[in-house]
């Protein structure tokens, strides 16, 4: 926002959707849908890999940081509400070394939720907090706001799809302008948000 690139609905939703399909749906989502399948098969090996490789693709302290306190919130709450399937969290890390997409796989398969419900979940709680970002300071109002989150249904659906196919060998996160960005509000000096 204070670099400009964002202010008024229609530059909101740019930012938004291009975010979702170039960083989301081609690294952080398929990651979250191999580690559902890790969990699902009890294969720590794969649940390890996948982590390892969510936290290598954290490009700023900040966005590390991000992951790791969702991912200990997450694992935490897991915890303590002993779900009827406890076998995926014998096979989280640590909690200080949790990432988020790690939680939330370990969480989806323990209370059985289907990965595709999981999935579009995921996908829309992402995007309604970007949403929420935008709302509060940009600023947009509260209908545009609402408006903003509606027109996002379709490149919701997309970005599973994504999610869905994407070979390991094509997963990524290539966006430079975000790691610029994202290193250089770790030193802003007024923030509103803590990543």
């Amino acid at each position: 926002m204070q670099a400009g690139w964002v202010h008024d609905e229609a530059t909101a939703r740019d930012w938004i959707v291009h975010m979702l399909e170039e960083v989301v749906a081609r690294l952080e989502a398929p990651i979250t849908v191999r580690l559902m399948a890790a969990f699902t098969a009890h294969d720590a090996e794969q649940v390890r890999y996948w982590t390892e490789i969510f936290l290598a693709s954290r490009d700023s302290a900040e966005f590390r940081a991000e992951t790791l306190q969702m991912g200990y919130s997450l694992g935490k709450l897991l915890q303590e509400l002993a779900p009827d399937n406890p076998a995926p969290i014998e096979l989280l890390p640590p909690l200080a070394e949790l990432p988020y997409p790690t939680a939330l796989a370990a969480a989806t398969v323990a209370l059985q939720v289907p990965t595709e419900d999981a999935l579009l979940g995921m996908l829309f709680s992402w995007a309604e907090n970007q949403v929420l970002a935008c709302v509060k300071s940009v600023p947009l109002g509260q209908v545009a706001g609402q408006r903003l989150l509606l027109s996002l249904r379709s490149p919701i659906e997309a970005a599973a799809q994504t999610a869905r196919t994407m070979a390991d060998e094509d997963l990524s996160n290539w966006t430079p302008g975000l790691s610029l960005l994202s290193m250089q509000h770790e030193v802003q000096y007024s923030r509103l948000y803590r990543s």
